[in-house]
């Protein structure tokens, strides 16, 4: 609904799901051999969870030739350390794809009072079962593994953060730090949409992806298709 409705604007969008990376650097070598293949080489990125902490290490490993324009970040952390303090990441290596999967979908909240957010929950669980382990195993990894951004690099990037209410996944802790790393960006804040508000509450973060996208119209960098821009007063 979210890719839909922004296409529906004129919005060029992309919905990238990488190749199997056991590692943040093979993961951001694979995106940008990806980008130099469609022959763009200025991006804005939207990450949520896992995505949105890729799409920053991204922007901070090519900070030295930029490739990423601005970031939007949903329901994201920017270090992995409250992950990888419950867990050993090499054991997911051996995990068989049944206990995976067991694990990942131990993590999702086991009702919710939302119509929206129950939608995106069992839409998210039927994706889960459809991964092979390799797919799985390697995200974990990532996940796990003891790594950090670092925000100097990206500090310099128009940013949104966005953040819900009722999600249970990430800790104040976690969602403070973020906001250290970025004191200066954007903060947008929805009352509902649970893990996922880009399925629960589509429309809603489309608002805030379009006030952000809005500095970028008439400019080189604007992400709508030639034609298709708002008029803006």
């Amino acid at each position: 609904k979210q890719v839909l409705a922004l296409s529906s604007k004129g919005i060029r969008v992309l919905a990238v799901e990488g190749p199997v990376s056991w590692t943040e650097g093979k993961w951001c070598s694979s995106f940008r051999h990806l980008l130099d293949h469609l022959n763009l080489d200025k991006v804005h990125l939207f990450g949520a969870d896992l995505g949105g902490y890729l799409a920053q290490k991204f922007a901070e490993l090519t900070f030295r030739s930029p490739m990423v324009k601005s970031l939007i970040l949903c329901n994201t952390f920017s270090d992995t350390g409250d992950y990888a303090k419950n867990s050993v990441p090499s054991l997911f290596y051996f995990m068989p794809g049944f206990a995976l999967k067991r694990h990942v979908l131990a993590s999702f909240p086991g009702n919710a009072n939302n119509r929206g957010v129950a939608e995106s929950i069992d839409f998210m669980v039927q994706q889960v079962e459809k991964l092979d382990r390799s797919t799985l195993a390697s995200r974990l990894v990532i996940c796990y593994t003891q790594n950090y951004i670092e925000p100097q690099r990206l500090r310099s990037l128009p940013i949104t953060i966005i953040e819900c209410f009722d999600n249970p996944s990430l800790s104040d802790l976690v969602q403070e730090d973020l906001h250290k790393c970025y004191p200066d960006a954007r903060k947008a804040q929805l009352k509902t949409g649970g893990n996922f508000p880009y399925l629960a509450s589509p429309n809603d973060v489309n608002v805030y992806l379009l006030i952000h996208l809005k500095d970028f119209l008439r400019s080189p960098y604007s992400p709508y298709a030639a034609g298709t821009e708002p008029l803006v007063e």
